[in-house]
């Protein structure tokens, strides 16, 4: 049983980052049960503490008579009380996946521990994303033998097998050649996925045969199109927010997917494994979580340094210089990426639950 906390109205969810109501256009509630669970937030959402709050949630779960709780992040009021609630009633396990990667030394920072430790230890066990989210977990007092891997992971198939008749036609809209370079994002024009970075990187290579798509809305929208309309010979095409039944076209549509956040709380970039998916080489910083895992230098794409433009670039010419190399990468993506799989996911959950007779 799915117990969903955003509440009912969530079906229409308004999403702060994109500055619009976002309804996914692909089945998301078929083939399981699930209940909505009143939220009495005020200001109901994902984006804040008090954003999740379910008097009833408790009741609920006791009334269905669950064994076993999986708990998807603590960061919202009714969650982080559940995990609190159930300690040694039931078996509580928990999925998040936060890093270290933006922690600063200092007072706030061991603080912060001494507070992630007390949450932590009402947790039986955890699944882990990839390895940046295992030494998160690590530092914050869960051993080994709690710890499962379980793939960050998005469904490869779709991805891969939709859209490519469609990202011909895009790209002759586009006014892209087969043998220019299309470089994307996509994703929200907010500070830290540091759309900018990207778009001053294009502008300064001035290479003819290299286009950028920029994909998704947010609050620097307006100013990332004033600062394009400045840069003279500059191939940079917009699209607002596409829904999923879109957006393998895009991906597919492309040579280089690029993900420049300089966070915090870049915390995985699910759109890397999406592009991968779709067989496209990536170019990410090291503020992204999943640069550690999936992105192998040389082989499936680079990595450059957040917030540093001439890194950025460098990566860039690397790349763009031979297309039949990029051709080459989005190939080995392709291939990395297959074992980050929903089946893969749903597996090692399963079977811990399984090993120890929690179902």
């Amino acid at each position: 049983m799915v117990f969903y906390t955003w509440g009912e109205k969530a079906k229409d969810k308004y999403d702060p980052g994109f500055g619009k109501n976002i309804k996914w256009d692909i089945p998301l509630l078929d083939g399981y049960p699930y209940r909505w669970v009143e939220n009495t937030s005020i200001d109901p959402g994902t984006h804040h503490f008090k954003g999740i709050i379910n008097p009833g949630l408790a009741g609920e779960i006791e009334l269905w008579n669950a064994d076993a709780l999986l708990v998807f992040g603590w960061a919202y009021r009714s969650h982080l009380n559940i995990i609190r609630h159930f300690k040694n009633k039931k078996t509580v396990y928990f999925r998040g996946d936060s890093t270290l990667l933006d922690n600063i030394p200092g007072v706030k920072n061991v603080l912060k521990s001494t507070w992630l430790k007390s949450i932590y230890k009402n947790v039986h066990h955890a699944f882990y994303t990839g390895s940046e989210n295992k030494a998160y977990f690590k530092k914050y007092g869960l051993k080994e033998s709690q710890l499962t891997f379980a793939p960050h992971s998005v469904d490869n198939s779709y991805f891969s097998e939709n859209g490519v008749d469609r990202s011909a036609q895009l790209r002759f809209e586009l006014g892209i050649s087969d043998t220019d370079i299309l470089v994307l994002f996509a994703g929200k024009f907010e500070q830290k996925k540091d759309p900018q970075i990207l778009l001053s990187a294009i502008n300064e290579l001035k290479e003819e045969n290299v286009h950028l798509l920029m994909v998704g809305n947010g609050p620097l929208e307006d100013a990332l199109k004033a600062t394009a309309s400045g840069y003279k010979n500059l191939h940079i095409h917009w699209m607002d927010f596409q829904n999923q039944s879109m957006m393998p076209a895009i991906y597919h549509a492309c040579d280089l997917f690029c993900l420049p956040s300089c966070g915090p709380g870049e915390t995985w970039g699910l759109a890397v494994n999406e592009a991968m998916a779709a067989g496209k080489a990536v170019l990410v910083s090291d503020k992204v979580g999943c640069a550690a895992d999936l992105v192998v230098p040389g082989r499936t794409g680079e990595i450059f340094i957040a917030g540093n433009l001439i890194d950025l670039k460098e990566k860039l010419v690397s790349l763009i210089e031979n297309k039949s190399m990029l051709s080459s990468f989005g190939k080995n993506a392709k291939d990395r990426i297959a074992s980050w799989s929903v089946e893969h996911q749903i597996a090692a959950i399963t079977n811990i639950l399984n090993k120890e007779n929690a179902i």
